[in-house]
């Protein structure tokens, strides 16, 4: 019987130095008043810099959040401005098609005997929709567009291009030039100066162009070696002329003992062959 008595006294009021009725509830005070808050923080200055840090650390989030947005919106745009308009083909011709495509990147066309047609000049363009049908787009100018390798989609259904400026693009690479091989039976001139990301693999990828007579490699900054490149270039191209780079320009110049050497060999060289054509 002792330890339900016990029970019996922790559940049962008691008075305590003949005051008033005392009890576990009491004590804790649960239910009569709002707890009080309790300041945990032994330092409240290193409570401050704990929060500008994490609200540093927030913003930093923020921040690249944003960028990540940023770079998805302009991968995105990119994208839309490049996408190919099959649904258009149903009702225009694929020159023309093409010709709105490159003046709505800001390039310029010209269509066979006629004059070329600006960006500025779309409503003109548009205006004469139905006489082009009947002509093949001839020379596209799509220097400093932003014209990628799914851009370039539309340009291989140009059956009669003969001339094609490149000039300056950001995002033509490799990758794009390996993709201009249907146009090897009609294009003639093709320009890639300045442009940052083609290197020798992709000009090695224009040996299917076996119609071409003029290319344009200059101020090509992805290229070692400029003057081998031109020569590579020309011996897998052999009928085009190849501008924009010079022989010299990246091999290191002969010292004076390797000169002199040379020299030395030429002239036993043409001793030697003299001799034979005197004493044979």
């Amino acid at each position: 019987m002792a330890a339900p008595r016990a029970l019996l006294r922790a559940g049962c009021p008691t008075r305590s130095g003949g005051g008033t009725l005392r009890s576990l509830s009491s004590r804790s005070n649960f239910g009569y008043r709002p707890n009080p808050i309790y300041d945990l923080n032994q330092s409240p200055g290193r409570a401050r810099q704990r929060g500008l840090m994490a609200s540093m650390a927030s913003r930093f989030y923020d921040v690249e959040q944003l960028r990540d947005w940023i770079a998805h919106f302009w991968s995105w745009n990119l994208y839309r401005k490049n996408k190919v308009f099959s649904s258009a083909l149903k009702y225009y011709s694929a020159d023309v098609v093409v010709a709105n495509f490159v003046l709505g990147q800001g390039g310029a066309v010209r269509f066979q005997d006629q004059e070329w047609i600006l960006p500025q000049n779309m409503k003109r363009f548009f205006r004469n929709c139905p006489p082009l049908e009947k002509l093949s787009l001839e020379e596209v100018d799509a220097s400093g567009c932003i014209i990628n390798y799914y851009g370039l989609e539309n340009l291989v259904l140009l059956s009669g291009l003969r001339s094609l400026r490149l000039c300056g693009c950001p995002y033509v690479d490799d990758w794009c030039l390996s993709h201009l091989y249907p146009l090897g039976s009609c294009l003639q001139e093709l320009s890639l100066a300045g442009c940052p990301r083609v290197t020798e693999r992709g000009l090695a990828c224009l040996h299917h162009l076996g119609n071409l007579r003029r290319l344009d490699i200059s101020n090509l900054p992805a290229v070692s070696n400029k003057g081998l490149t031109q020569i590579l270039v020309e011996e897998m191209l052999p009928d085009c002329e190849v501008v924009g780079a010079d022989y010299a320009e990246g091999l290191e110049p002969l010292s004076e003992g390797e000169r002199e050497a040379e020299e030395e060999a030429a002239a036993g060289t043409t001793a030697g062959t003299i001799a034979g054509l005197l004493h044979p």
